[in-house]
C-alpha cells in the first residue's frame, strides 16, 4: 500500500475533515490506518489511558448535529463511532 493512502485505497487527505474550525481525523479512519484489531475501540481506550500525553483539544466528540452532518457528507446509514 503507498505510504499517502489508507484503506480502501483512500488518501490521507480525503480523510481529514474539517470540524468546529479545526483539521481533524475520525477515530474509525485512524483504526483503519493502523490496522487495529479492535477497531476504534483499541484507539479509544489507548487515547483515554494516555490524556497527560496529549493537548486538551486533542479528542473530543461529535454532537448528534455533527455526526448527522458528516453521515450527510459520507452518504452512509452505517453507524459508526462519533469519536474524533
Amino acid at each position: 500500500m503507498n505510504e499517502l493512502e489508507v484503506v480502501d485505497g483512500k488518501k490521507i487527505e480525503n480523510i481529514i475533515y474539517e470540524i468546529r474550525g479545526k483539521q481533524v481525523m475520525l477515530d474509525s479512519d485512524l483504526a483503519k490506518l493502523y490496522e487495529c484489531k479492535n477497531g476504534t475501540k483499541d484507539i479509544n481506550k489507548a487515547v483515554k489511558r494516555n490524556m497527560e500525553r496529549f493537548p486538551e483539544d486533542f479528542y473530543f466528540k461529535l454532537t448528534n448535529e455533527e455526526y448527522r452532518f458528516l453521515r450527510f457528507q459520507f452518504g452512509t446509514s452505517k453507524k459508526e463511532s462519533r469519536g474524533g
